[in-house]
């Protein structure tokens, strides 16, 4: 039956909070016709943050900066869903909250994204003048891997986990902190001499309307429609990218899983949200998420983790990062001992860190 009212999606109003909200629209919107779904865009601290004189600073957003007034949103009534890029969200969630459909999980690698070595070349001034404490701009060929860089290469991330797995694989290499929307760290790379590189998620970029070309330059996506690529604003030319495998970098815990949040006990919409729920992804995510939340309390160092489906067995991957050296741990259990895997993992990496 309707609810002979619009039901409000709370999103964020970034270009890629936007897009994967519409994608949940479109979605909830197909399999009820009958309803109207309708997204209320609401700014959040973290959205401030990221355009203040903190974004400059390199000290790390906390954790529900992103996510917070979408929830008071939902507790407030002003809103009857949440969509939340699920590595923003905290994993305890405000009482009265819960999650009630994890959506399909899109890529979850990293990409290595650089400046096109031809380019740079082509857009160099022979007779520009060159002034104390300037850099030479640096550019790159196609399929460059983090090991390709040279030595005291800058690689620009806000990311405690992207920047440690950088200096476990490069201690060699220099990290600065880089904030703001995808477009605007793009820009950021193409103009700032003092930066060689950085580092996206995939499935930020594909959700976007980028991807990469058979040479790996960064463009629009060929696949989409006129109609959907009118939608997005082009990447920048002159960047190039390589995908980075997890078993080489391996991502944040939730990296490339959209959740929908709901009110508890909301059966209304919790019987409507719940279509877009992917059960495999779900599990793969309550197994990280079950680990992040068991090293909370006891563990402040940079983290990241990895879940997948394998026949019947749920295979989880970590790393924690301490002192610029990654421990590595991997389990499996059966894919419904999700949240148990995760814990016995946590306790396992607790139980052995130095005192």
């Amino acid at each position: 039956m309707s609810l002979n009212r619009p039901i409000l999606i709370a999103t964020r109003g970034s270009a890629l909070a936007l897009a994967q909200s519409r994608q949940v629209q479109y979605h909830l919107q197909a399999a009820f016709p009958g309803e109207r779904f309708e997204l209320e865009v609401i700014r959040t601290t973290g959205d401030a943050l990221q355009t203040s004189a903190l974004a400059d600073t390199g000290t790390p957003l906390p954790k529900g900066l992103f996510t917070k007034e979408l929830e008071l949103a939902l507790l407030e009534g002003r809103a009857d869903l949440a969509v939340h890029s699920l590595k923003d969200l905290p994993t305890e969630l405000p009482e009265g909250l819960t999650l009630g459909a994890i959506c399909l999980r899109a890529d979850v690698r990293e990409v290595l994204l650089y400046r096109d070595g031809v380019r740079v070349a082509a857009e160099k001034n022979p007779v520009a003048e060159w002034t104390p404490g300037s850099k030479e701009r640096s550019g790159f060929g196609p399929s460059l891997s983090l090991e390709d860089l040279p030595e005291g290469a800058v690689v620009a991330t806000s990311s405690t986990r992207r920047s440690a797995l950088v200096k476990a694989l490069r201690p060699d290499m220099t990290v600065v902190p880089i904030r703001g929307n995808v477009g605007t760290r793009l820009s950021k790379l193409l103009q700032d001499d003092g930066i060689d590189a950085t580092l996206l998620a995939a499935a930020g970029l594909t959700r976007l309307g980028f991807d990469l070309s058979p040479k790996g330059a960064l463009r629009a996506d060929y696949r989409l429609s006129p109609a959907q690529r009118g939608m997005f604003d082009p990447p920048p030319e002159g960047i190039l990218g390589t995908i980075l495998e997890p078993e080489e970098f391996l991502p944040a815990v939730g990296q490339g899983a959209v959740a929908l949040e709901i009110r508890t006990g909301d059966s209304e919409i919790g019987t409507r949200v719940k279509i877009l729920n992917h059960f495999n992804t779900q599990q793969a995510v309550m197994a990280e998420r079950s680990f992040l939340r068991g090293m909370g309390g006891g563990c402040q160092s940079p983290i990241a983790g990895y879940a997948r489906v394998v026949g019947h067995q749920l295979q989880l991957r970590v790393a924690v990062f301490r002192d610029g050296v990654g421990r590595y741990e991997e389990d499996k259990a059966p894919v419904r001992d999700a949240e148990r895997l995760g814990s016995r993992l946590a306790e396992r990496v607790l139980a052995m860190a130095p005192s």
